[in-house]
């Protein structure tokens, strides 16, 4: 496990359509060991290709998506306080007080959400939540200073270092840069496959699964796995029902999310690898949600596919945190899989 190589991807800026300097972060891991060279498609989804051994080789695709939630600037008001839009499900109650960068052309600023100090608010104003429409980035210039190197459309990512904690990681963008460091770790490391394994860091997953689809368009692929985060519930508050996935139990095989049904045989082979190897996992109902696979099933006549899941909680904060164990657990079954990939049929 290469903590420096996870907490360079977290630190990487790259909301949805912008997501070029993730890419290149990307691109220094994937270039060594791809059997071609690496390309990168109109929407900016990235490809490397690892040969398959057999003759009849099919083409298995493995999609992480590189896009975090973020905002784009959208009004800078005549004292120079900037708003906002969001650019994927960013929960205004954990954004109040929050330190942010803003990406311009003459460099990156630092800057912090404000809200209207609780001196000034009334019991009604502090008992409800601040929509982000209410709310502004203060980068500590003057008016003019802000409009001189801010303007309209430059992205703005929160900001937070990637800690170890107890068992967990944690900090911003887990969601999904793990996901890219699972595929990255299993592309790497497994030794050989019958088939051609396409290992594709896709674009605009955050805000409807866009780059997956026109990568799967075009790549043509048999069938897929995407590799993202699921919700661990498993936390006060929550019923034991609805924990979907939990701590340090093991990679999750998703069954279903809201955008796609993943194909039993492929969940069924998961499962035996799984138990053939002594991975630690944990079968996954989502009821809201979903991943790159929602793009990927639907593509051109359609394909099997599941998405391995990586159990987090506090999604879509700051504070996003996952297990250690589940990550490893995530990249042996992708590994196990991609081995024995031949005795999948369907």
């Amino acid at each position: 496990m290469s903590f420096e190589l996870l907490r360079t991807l977290c630190s990487t800026p790259g909301i949805p359509g912008r997501e070029e300097a993730f890419r290149e972060v990307v691109k220094q891991e994937l270039s060594p060991i791809s059997d071609e060279s690496l390309r990168t498609d109109s929407m900016g989804n990235l490809f490397a290709m690892r040969k398959g051994g057999s003759s009849n080789a099919r083409k298995i695709m493995l999609a992480a998506h590189m896009d975090e939630i973020g905002f784009v600037v959208r009004f800078i008001s005549k004292e120079g306080f900037i708003y906002v839009h969001p650019l994927g499900g960013f929960d205004p109650r954990v954004l109040v007080a929050q330190r942010v960068k803003v990406y311009t052309s003459s460099g990156v600023l630092d800057g912090v959400f404000g809200i209207k100090p609780t001196h000034f608010t009334t019991a009604e104003e502090r008992n409800k939540v601040v929509p982000l429409s209410e709310m502004f980035i203060d980068i500590g210039l003057s008016a003019e200073e802000v409009k001189g190197k801010v303007k309209i459309g430059n992205p703005v990512t929160m900001e937070r270092d990637l800690i170890q904690m107890g068992h967990f990681y944690t900090g911003k963008t887990l969601d999904d840069r793990v996901g890219v460091y699972v595929m990255l770790e299993a592309f790497k490391r497994f030794k050989s496959s019958s088939d051609d394994i396409y290992a594709v860091a896709t674009v605009q997953e955050e805000i409807g699964v866009r780059g997956a689809r026109t990568a799967t368009f075009g790549l043509v692929p048999d069938f897929g796995i995407a590799l993202d985060i699921t919700i661990a519930a498993d936390i006060p508050g929550v019923d034991e029902r609805d924990h979907c996935v939990k701590m340090g139990a093991g990679v999750g095989i998703k069954v279903l999310d809201s955008l796609s049904v993943s194909h039993s045989g492929m969940v069924d082979f998961l499962c035996y690898l799984a138990e053939k190897y002594s991975i630690p996992y944990q079968l996954e109902v989502l009821p809201s949600g979903g991943t790159d696979a929602g793009a990927m099933q639907a593509s051109r006549a359609g394909m099997p596919v599941c998405t391995l899941s990586i159990p987090c909680r506090y999604t879509h904060s700051v504070a996003e945190s996952v297990h250690k164990t589940d990550i490893e657990s995530t990249i042996r079954l992708l590994i196990a899989f991609l081995e024995h990939s031949s005795e999948f049929t369907y």
